[in-house]
């Protein structure tokens, strides 16, 4: 268990409790934080460095005032509290009753909302990388996801693998996580789901693929999964829902989003490749 000290339910309760106790420069880092939580805190040094108008030093100064002995600690601390918190259906169930309108009314507005934001603050520029770099037909592409989020890797897996080569799902098995990461180069795109409730596995994996070259792109939810840190690129959905369960409705129609710009962008070469399957399994 990952431990706040001062035995703070929070880290955003100790920050918040120590703010006479800061200098100028830390109380900045403090806004910055607070002000776009837990967010702010779930990338690097030197991003927080920048949303808090500071040095580096300064940020790594900030945590030890909070009583971390780093910044890696910091973090953690900050995923356990997103896991646990945010991210648990047992914490959400009292908030989150059927109103008397019914399930059905409610599940579709919190839905087209959903769909609605998702969609409005996604990058486009990202996006379109994203479609770039799936589109390549001289780059390997790796995909793996979380407890719930394999179910879109996969979902990506099979309808990539139709219209071009060299897809594959990367399971959960430590060899296979193992081999794909030897046999990674530079070449190699590495397509990630990861939501709250995040896992370290997956961070670790993606630092390792991250350390050979490869190109880590990261499907995650508003909160930010902190494997944005080694991402070249993030598409963030909401996942919030009518439910205590996160929803996957607006990361499935971003997916379904990509697999349609990537089949658009492959042409005639990737309905070539689906007329060669679909005629071999008759």
């Amino acid at each position: 268990m990952t431990e706040i000290p001062g035995g703070f339910a929070s880290v955003r309760a100790l920050a918040m409790d120590k703010l006479d106790d800061f200098s100028n420069s830390e109380r900045k880092v403090a806004r910055a934080l607070l002000a776009n939580y837990p967010t702010a805190g779930l990338t690097t040094v030197a991003d927080l460095a920048e949303r808090g108008g500071v040095s580096s030093p300064t940020v790594v100064r900030f945590v030890t005032r909070l009583g971390f002995s780093g910044f890696p600690p910091f973090q953690r601390a900050l995923v356990h509290e997103l896991n646990g918190e945010l991210g648990s259906p047992l914490k959400q169930i009292a908030a989150k009753r059927t109103s008397e309108e019914g399930v059905l009314p409610e599940t579709l507005r919190s839905f087209a909302e959903m769909l609605s934001s998702s969609y409005a603050d996604l990058p486009e520029s990202e996006f379109g990388r994203l479609v770039g770099l799936l589109s390549d037909p001289g780059r390997e592409i790796r995909v793996a996801g979380g407890r719930f989020s394999r179910l879109l890797a996969e979902y990506l897996v099979v309808h990539l693998r139709l219209i071009r080569s060299g897809v594959a799902m990367v399971s959960n098995d430590e060899i296979d996580r193992r081999s794909t990461v030897v046999e990674a180069t530079s070449s190699t795109v590495f397509v990630v789901f990861d939501y709250r409730r995040y896992t370290d596995l997956n961070l670790r994996f993606s630092q390792q693929m991250a350390d050979r070259g490869v190109t880590v792109c990261l499907m995650t939810d508003n909160w930010l999964s902190p494997i944005a840190k080694v991402a070249k690129v993030v598409l963030p959905v909401r996942v919030d829902s009518a439910s205590p369960f996160d929803s996957l409705v607006a990361a499935t129609a971003v997916t379904e989003s990509v697999i349609a710009a990537v089949a658009e962008r492959r042409g005639a070469k990737g309905v070539e490749r689906l007329q060669q399957i679909e005629e071999n399994t008759e």
